[in-house]
């Protein structure tokens, strides 16, 4: 095992004058980018399209109840508490020596609100109370691939419960074409929400690349606020309706906790 690493990042952007960021790694891949002067700063096309979802809910700059399903370098969870002041927030991370390492390296600010659970995903949102939050993100890797047991329809459902009534699901995947893992997830959230949204690269929708899929479920997703920071973003994306959704993503099945393991990319 190569265990995780924390190094400077060398970005182009540095030459301006901008804080530098740091690149946190677990067995050679990339976690987390981190800019503990700017944590404001996400510079992942897909944590920047993460970010624009957080930025959407409820009234901007009101703190929020957040879960988030791993956690590696905190950037999500730094971001809100940073846009968001006065947020709770919730990470349930397993991985203790990278919690120890991130912590060490990267400490968190004074009265961050950020609270990490050294729990898998599963157990941890099963330990929640009901009505809890008012968003979670699932956003956990093992090995490059989603942990299965995180697809499942039991664990969607389970997300349903922790949400509070104008709450919603923000789940990261890595997929390709033909979509197997999304379309599946798709379902399974559909059977405990109300309304779906997707948000894509153009190239990844197209088939042309692997990419990271976005999938937002609610009983009420901000669809209009996400389509909107999708034409203004520096990096083009789509977001997907829920009749589109439908097109591009249907005809999947929830996944029981006996089905097929996930495809590897």
């Amino acid at each position: 095992m190569m265990g995780a690493v924390i190094q400077r990042a060398v970005l182009p952007s540095d030459s301006s004058g901008a804080p530098g960021g740091f690149l946190v790694q677990v067995d050679g891949r990339d976690q987390s980018l981190v800019f503990p002067d700017d944590p404001t700063r996400l510079s992942f096309d897909y944590v920047r399209r993460m970010g624009d979802v957080l930025d959407a809910l409820g009234t901007p700059g009101e703190p929020l109840r957040a879960v988030h399903v791993g956690g590696a370098g905190l950037t999500l969870p730094r971001y809100v508490a940073a846009t968001r002041p006065r947020s709770r927030q919730i990470v349930l991370e397993p991985d203790e020596e990278l919690t120890d390492l991130v912590r060490t390296a990267l400490p968190l600010p004074p009265r961050s609100g950020i609270r990490i659970r050294p729990v898998d995903g599963r157990a941890g949102v099963a330990s929640l109370h009901a009505d809890y939050a008012d968003v979670v993100v699932v956003d956990a890797y093992t090995d490059g691939e989603v942990p299965a047991e995180l697809a499942t329809a039991s664990f969607l459902a389970d997300l349903a419960r922790v949400l509070t009534a104008d709450g919603v699901v923000l789940y990261n995947l890595a997929d390709r074409a033909p979509f197997g893992l999304a379309r599946d997830v798709v379902a399974g959230l559909r059977a405990a929400h109300a309304s779906i949204a997707v948000s894509a690269e153009p190239a990844t929708l197209r088939g042309r690349r692997p990419g990271n899929l976005l999938l937002v479920a609610g009983e009420r997703v901000p669809l209009e606020a996400l389509q909107r920071s999708a034409t203004t973003s520096a990096a083009p994306y789509r977001v997907l309706d829920e009749r589109q959704v439908s097109d591009r993503l249907g005809g999947g099945r929830p996944r029981d906790d006996v089905r097929r393991p996930l495809p590897r990319l």
